[in-house]
């Protein structure tokens, strides 16, 4: 019997099923046949290996025929039939065929799906396997499904040939996957019923995985949102990095100091990562540059005195990836040192290198012509780290593709883009000349090479206005004589566009970090503010909210299409629908409290305001003037008297976050904080009208309990230096209110929600150089002079150690704690009078939410796509009926 291939599908298995049934075993196939003329050919005996009797094979036809007449297509969805180049008709069918299905996603087959793997690839009993086991193996069935998703998707972009979009970021703040790919596969509550039944329980083996160890802050998280939003608009993407052995540190308070520990992430293996053995690419370092001719043409040879990945004699291989392994070991190696700083230049080049030969290869499987480069790859840069990848990448171009110059150089600018990320002038990076010279020759050939053509050009344009011209030079003299790259200047000149991410972030760059750069290249100049995944920080991480927006909006498809969380506005002043909000809050709060108290030790009153504020500690991101209000909070309640303390609003004030291993002026606040939650929290007088915690080891897996539960989320750096921040779009996704001042994207947010939604204080960012000029004769306000010279004089212990956070705010003051203090302890007691009224409060809670889908990750990605890389969405066919 000849069936389409539309019908044919899963007819194998329901054959093979039919047979199994009869008590025959199928020795051998014949599936599709040949000149495509396709038909399956079975060849079957008895269960005792014998011979079919005569007799019996009417009955095993008939039931063959019965089979077919009655095989519909299977529930499980159909794969696609998809072209693949250099593979004959006939084994393609043949594959297709044996494989036609999707694996299937009821109960049973997963648990079979689960025991399968601890039996096959743990090697374990299926009779008894303890929680760790069971998440091992519960992983690795969820990866296979992804697997067969993977597979289908790279087939089908290969064959379409798309333009495809290379994002390179040192940083992949993942977080733990099991729950991400449960929630976008829909099948979380087939595995919940499944492990159920088995004995286990899915929210104790989602504790088993550790968080992915491969960034530190807004960078990586960031990175990591744009992943899913790059898959969810179906855009040929790939993202590069590197995955660190230990990445950043665990985060260990000892005595309220900060301990740095290596963190273990990868000690039980990883199943979600597949290890490429047949993958590599020499990646090298040192030796000299040689100049040879070919042909009468100048070509340049770099002779490396070490290289990655080598495959010489047996000892210098094994050298040769013990290197290897130590460049991937941790994320930042601390700068400290010269061995430090060399190390972070030689991990950049090894992640760029790797990329650039990875994204030439690819090209060249395809393409001969390398004028369609431009029309196939469009990198961009993640900040300055990957900036390396110009030089490597004219490298790679010119010394072994043998283009000349002009047309390496118009292929990097037609192909290279650069997202900046900061304000700071250290975090724009630059290293010194000297030891790119001595590490990377070649580059820095070329690095002086692209820096004299474009000085060329601009004496061109300015004449000999050498004071202007210098101020565009990529390499930077400084007073002492060392001459230092600058990345970021490298990265613009070599970059098709250039962006911010945020409107005030952009504005920044074009007239102050950047701005003789947007005087002559305006055009190159772009803002994408940033956004982050509505998927895993509002519909995953807080199920009851999402459900409680479903209901009211009537379906789901506000998870994909955030601008439709604008309809809760229509149910803002409703008294039920509040009613309903504020209970889905408070379930939320106590989940976070809990989670802090299992962390801290502490006992945390539930009722209380849940006050946070989480994210990297910098100076200039303030959370000293955080604690200067605690304090200034606490000696208000101890002042005042007992019987006025039962109008005080209860807080849980939190604070978590990292210090760089080298930023002792942060590991300062960090003790600060622990000092003062020492004092407030035993004190009897003050009970449960004030915690205060700092949160140690702050990471993904905490961030998606802690936001959904957070009340008031404080973002308060000092106007102008916050780039844009991602961790405010989080919380306010979530129904947390904003005390901010008008920085970042806090700007974009207040126009989206509204300001009047959210508590908005402090001196704007035009103010600042001003305001600074003035510090040194500014007189600050009595109530921060008590709050500052409570520390100093030692009530909270250890005065000699925080003399030097009291001096810097006492006299240079850079990030304008005290000009701003009067105003944030007044906006404070505006936060309480809200929170006093509720059904205020609740209500700016709602319009939060309502006004937060403007920040959605898709909604960025789809700016860059449209504005920048210019590819196309590649939707993977159903099948080919």
């Amino acid at each position: 019997m000849m069936l389409p291939w539309g019908v044919t599908v899963g007819l194998l298995s329901s054959l093979t099923s039919t047979f199994t049934d009869l008590g025959l075993d199928v020795v051998r196939a014949e599936i599709g046949g040949k000149g495509g003329n396709f038909h399956d050919t079975f060849w079957v005996t008895t269960a005792d290996g014998r011979k079919v009797n005569d007799a019996d094979v009417a009955s095993v036809k008939n039931a063959i025929e019965v089979s077919l007449a009655a095989f519909a297509k299977p529930a499980t969805a159909v794969r696609p039939k998809l072209t693949v180049q250099g593979i004959s008709e006939d084994r393609q069918e043949l594959l297709h065929t044996l494989m036609d299905t999707y694996v299937k996603n009821d109960v049973l087959s997963i648990q079979q799906s689960i025991v399968n793997h601890v039996e096959y690839t743990l090697a374990r009993s299926r009779y008894m396997f303890d929680d760790l086991e069971a998440y091992m193996a519960t992983a690795y069935s969820v990866r296979d499904r992804l697997i067969e998703e993977w597979n289908d998707t790279q087939t089908f972009i290969k064959e379409v040939d798309p333009k495809r979009v290379y994002y390179l970021s040192m940083e992949f703040l993942m977080g733990r996957s099991l729950l991400n790919a449960l929630n976008n596969l829909d099948v979380l509550d087939q595995y919940k019923e499944a492990l159920t039944e088995l004995g286990y329980k899915l929210e104790t083996l989602v504790e088993k995985e550790r968080d992915a160890a491969l960034g530190n802050g807004g960078l990586g998280r960031l990175a990591a949102c744009f992943l899913d939003s790059l898959a969810t608009l179906n855009l040929p993407a790939w993202g590069y990095g590197i995955r660190y052995q230990y990445g950043m540190f665990r985060q260990v308070l000892v005595d309220g100091f900060q301990h740095e520990q290596p963190d273990y992430w990868l000690n039980f293996g990883n199943p979600w990562e597949l290890e490429r053995l047949n993958v590599g690419y020499p990646i090298s370092f040192y030796g000299h540059v040689s100049v040879h001719d070919e042909g009468g043409r100048q070509v340049f040879r770099w002779n490396p005195g070490e290289t990655a990945f080598n495959t010489g004699d047996y000892v210098q291989a094994i050298l040769s990836k013990q290197r290897a392994e130590t460049l991937s070991s941790v994320l930042y190696p601390d700068d400290r040192t010269y061995e430090g700083k060399e190390l972070r230049l030689k991990q950049q080049h090894f992640f760029v290198s790797a990329t650039v030969q990875d994204v030439v290869r690819r090209f060249r499987e395809k393409h001969s012509d390398w004028e369609e480069f431009p029309d196939k790859v469009a990198f961009q840069l993640n900040d300055t780290h990957p900036t390396l990848l110009v030089p490597e990448l004219m490298r790679i171009l010119m010394d072994q593709e043998r283009l000349g110059w002009t047309k390496a150089w118009e292929l990097v600018q037609k192909t290279c883009n650069f997202t900046n990320h900061t304000v700071l002038p250290e975090a724009l990076e630059k290293w010194p000349v000297a030891m790119m010279e001595k590490l990377l020759p070649r580059h820095m050939q070329i690095i002086y090479d692209i820096n004299w053509r474009f000085l060329q050009q601009m004496r061109q344009r300015f004449g000999d206005d050498w004071a202007r011209i210098a101020k565009l030079s990529i390499i930077e003299e400084t007073a002492s004589g060392e001459k230092t790259v600058r990345m970021a200047y490298l990265a613009v000149i070599a970059s098709a566009h250039v962006n911010g991410v945020a409107k005030i972030h952009s504005d920044i760059l074009k007239h102050d970090v950047f701005g003789p750069f947007y005087d002559i290249f305006p055009e190159k100049f772009q803002n994408k503010t940033n956004g982050v995944t509505p998927r895993r920080w509002l519909a995953f991480c807080n199920p009851p909210l999402r459900q409680l927006i479903t209901e009211t909006l009537g379906n789901e498809r506000w998870i994909n299409d955030t601008e439709r969380l604008k309809d809760l506005r229509a149910h803002a002043d409703d008294p039920a629908f509040q009613q309903r909000w504020q209970e889905v809050k408070q379930q939320a709060k106590v989940k976070s409290i809990e989670r802090i108290e299992q962390l801290t030790g502490l006992q945390l009153p539930k009722q209380a305001m849940l006050d946070v504020q989480v994210k990297r500690i910098h100076e200039y991101k303030r959370q000293l003037l955080n604690v200067l209000g605690i304090i200034h909070r606490y000696d208000r309640i101890k002042r005042m008297p007992a019987g006025e303390r039962g109008n005080v609003v209860p807080r849980i004030c939190v604070i978590g976050g990292k210090a760089a291993p080298g930023y002792e002026m942060a590991k300062r606040i960090i003790k600060l904080v622990s000092a003062v939650a020492d004092k407030v929290n035993n004190d009897p007088e003050v009970g449960d009208l004030l915690k205060v915690v700092f949160v140690p080891d702050y990471n993904v897996s905490l961030a998606e309990t802690i936001i959904p539960g957070t009340e008031l989320s404080q973002h308060i750096s000092t106007a102008g230096t916050e780039a844009s921040g991602t961790g405010n779009m989080k919380f306010a996704m979530n129904g947390a209110l904003i005390i901010g001042t008008m920085d970042g994207a806090n700007i974009e947010i207040a126009e989206e929600i509204g300001q009047d939604n959210m508590f908005i204080f402090g001196a704007l960012a035009d103010r600042v150089p001003e305001l600074r000029k003035e510090r040194a004769e500014y007189k600050p306000d009595d109530r921060f002079l008590h709050v500052v010279n409570m520390i100093r004089t030692g009530q909270f212990g250890w005065a000699d150690y925080f003399h030097p956070l009291v001096d810097s705010i006492t006299y240079s003051d850079y990030y304008l704690l005290a000009n701003d203090f009067v105003d944030y302890i007044t906006t404070q007691d505006r936060v309480d009078a809200v929170y006093r009224d509720q059904a205020k409060w609740t209500r700016m809670s709602i319009m939060s939410t309502a006004g937060s889908g403007f920040f959605s990750s898709d909604r960025t990605i789809a700016e860059y796509n449209r504005d920048i890389w210019k590819s196309e969405a590649c939707v993977v066919p159903t099948s080919n009926e």
